[in-house]
């Protein structure tokens, strides 16, 4: 940091103009000097916990509850506070209140004999893990954090200790009155609260929030109120955002995954989707059709619905997916420039012998039942369908809460971020196999690398926010489509989205799709050190964060890659994938000691996490330990604190010399 010796009133000139406008906020130098003071003292405070999740997937519950016990930091939080001096199954009856107190606390008042001697032991416990966890943030900080209900009696709380004899008894009269006139719950509630929201800094989602799992929503309206987060987008998420801007190709597509995984609860109950146009429509075209390769998929859950419900579904499922065929045929012929044309594949089925040709071969069809297709003009959409696809969209553009979780996402989310030496992404940035990046033409212009991100980052935006330019608009929202499904996208990085051939096909050949060069590359070093350098990533330790492809940790695939340097925490959070990763998903904890990978297995259900503290079982991996604790000068937010300090001190040499004049109050 520039020393005030070393700035000259001359040297000031060129900065008066800002400098003026900083003296706006501090008019004196008292003013100043304070700042100084306060931002100096905040750069020598330990760094704030990051958290990072991928692939939620809509399980709300086992995201709610990795959240409430900050991937297992609570619970080593309470064991290193009390040790010994506390039994396990105590140890564990106090995280388990911590992480769900109002549910907790009906159960120990219903068989707690002394309740007035349990709030008094649990209270001083609760002040013990909340003096821990808020010791590396400033008091301003944690005062901003409190409910205001009780913030001064947690601020006395938490600054004072009952080891000093003169404080003894002021402290016990605090916890004592709170029992006494009958707020010990109120205050265990906000005292919890509290130690979650401290426990973790800012959390990061690397994507996929939406899709598979039945609670996309609900994890919406947890992130759009929580404290300091932002997103990655995933490939899934930005399908919901293509749905969002009025892309009817996007909806069928987030539409058919619904159905696929017999998940409506988002769709109806979140967002408010009509579905009984497309229930009738199903019902009437394919009344006679078993519709059995569509039934949908079996998630551990499967027993929700019965025989009836299922075969509506399964209907519905195949109405809405040859729509969606439809559909895209008309963005790849709108679109030449996406160079999709060899995904129109509805022309390519012969209906009289019921194959699907393919480079002259045939191959047997797996369903033969297509009533709405005109073998002559198999991409146009029957008047039904027309009218059925009008009153979907109209559905989707006017749910408010999908509005609001779509501002959410796009105030919060981008396609990367860049935070204290890692590089957070979703999926891929597409490269050569030379390890070159890949030209991939928008609009007639080569993108690629960090440019292409950034491309892709505002098109998303033009397409939601932008009204003026029509064509423009339009184009956005076609691209939305290509970066869900685009062999170039980033969030995608495949030859093909085979989505035809693994309904229809029995061939494995054609439902094969080959991975972009980047998820080889990125075993690599040097490929890693690459794409780092392309986004300015620098710093000691500096790493790659992924998700989008699970870890088939079953089968002795590593989350960490190129020794260290790329870590994919996507391990199955999805039910879906739990048989193929033999886990329940990673997430990644960064705090002042070191980064930690903590793997989970299988959350049960909220119902035993409350009733018998069934925590979820992690195993915590040590990827890097800092020798010296990692300070909040060494971190991104401490670079700029610096550089508000050296303009304070500049404001204070320009006072001081008469550049500028100090405001008296």
């Amino acid at each position: 940091m520039t020393a005030l010796n070393n700035i000259t009133p001359e040297s000031l000139m060129d900065d008066l103009h800002y400098l003026q406008l900083l003296s706006r906020s501090f008019p004196t130098i008292a003013d100043a000097s304070t700042e100084i003071i306060n931002l100096e003292a905040i750069l020598n405070l330990p760094k704030g916990t990051e958290h990072f999740l991928t692939d939620i997937h809509g399980e709300d519950e086992a995201f709610q509850h990795v959240l409430k016990n900050g991937s297992g930091a609570i619970k080593r939080k309470v064991n290193e506070i009390f040790g010994n001096s506390l039994r396990e199954v105590e140890k564990k009856e106090i995280c388990t209140l911590i992480y769900y107190p109002e549910e907790k606390l009906q159960l120990v008042k219903a068989k707690e004999e002394d309740l007035d001697d349990w709030y008094l032991i649990t209270l001083n416990q609760l002040v013990k893990i909340c003096q821990n966890v808020s010791s590396k943030y400033t008091r301003s900080k944690v005062r901003k954090s409190l409910p205001k209900d009780f913030s001064y009696i947690i601020q006395e709380l938490l600054h004072e200790t009952s080891i000093e004899p003169n404080k003894h008894a002021y402290i016990n009269v605090i916890i004592s009155t709170i029992i006494s006139t009958r707020r010990a719950d109120d205050f265990i509630i906000a005292m919890c609260n509290l130690i979650q929201r401290l426990t973790i800094d800012s959390l990061h989602i690397v994507g996929d929030i939406y899709d598979r799992g039945p609670g996309a929503h609900i994890i919406m309206d947890t992130l759009c109120n929580y404290h300091n987060f932002d997103i990655q987008w995933g490939n899934h998420d930005i399908l919901w955002m293509g749905a969002a801007s009025g892309n009817t190709s996007c909806m069928a597509n987030v539409i058919r995954m619904s159905m696929r995984y017999g998940n409506m609860a988002t769709l109806e109950d979140g967002y408010g989707i009509n579905l009984l146009p497309l229930a009738t429509f199903a019902m009437d075209a394919y009344a006679n059709d078993p519709c059995t390769i569509f039934m949908p998929k079996a998630t551990g859950d499967d027993n929700e619905y019965n025989d009836k419900t299922r075969r509506l579904i399964a209907q519905m499922h195949k109405a809405i997916t040859v729509i969606q065929f439809k559909l895209e045929a008309d963005i790849i012929k709108r679109r030449p420039e996406f160079n999709m044309g060899n995904r129109r594949l509805l022309e390519h089925i012969d209906f009289e012998k019921g194959v699907f040709v393919h480079d002259g071969k045939e191959y047997a069809m797996r369903d033969n039942h297509f009533p709405t297709i005109d073998p002559k003009d198999p991409y146009r959409l029957t008047e039904e369908e027309e009218e059925l696809m009008a009153k979907i969209q109209y559905s989707f553009k006017n749910s408010e809460k999908m509005k609001k979780h779509m501002r959410c996402l796009y105030t919060y989310g981008s396609m990367y971020l860049v935070s204290n030496s890692n590089l957070v992404f979703h999926a891929s940035v597409p490269m050569n196999a030379d390890g070159s990046f890949k030209n991939v033409n928008i609009n007639g212009k080569d993108y690629s690398g960090k440019r292409l991100m950034d491309k892709i980052d505002h098109l998303m935006r033009t397409a939601y926010f932008e009204d003026e330019d029509e064509d423009e608009k339009q184009f956005a929202m076609d691209y939305i489509w290509y970066v869900w499904c685009g062999p170039n996208s980033p969030s995608f990085d495949k030859n093909k989205m085979a989505t035809f051939e693994r309904y229809f096909l029995e061939s494995k050949d054609l439902q094969k799709e080959i991975k972009g060069h980047y998820y080889t590359l990125r075993d690599s070093e040097e490929a890693c050190d690459k794409i780092m350098n392309e986004f300015g990533v620098t710093g000691q330790h500096c790493h790659i964060i992924n998700g989008h492809v699970p870890v088939k940790t079953i089968k002795g695939e590593q989350p960490m890659k190129a020794n260290g340097k790329l870590l994919v925490i996507d391990g199955g959070f999805s039910k879906a994938y739990q048989p193929e990763t033999g886990i329940a998903g990673y997430t990644l904890v960064y705090h002042s000691h070191g980064m930690q990978l903590v793997q989970h297995d299988p959350f049960q259900s909220r119902h035993e996490a409350i009733e018998e503290g069934q925590d979820i079982k992690s195993t915590t991996f040590v990827i890097e330990f800092n020798s010296q604790r990692m300070m909040v000068k060494d971190t991104d937010k401490g670079r700029e604190l610096i550089t508000q300090i050296n303009d304070l001190k500049k404001l204070l040499v320009a006072y001081r010399n008469g550049l500028i004049k100090e405001r008296v109050r």
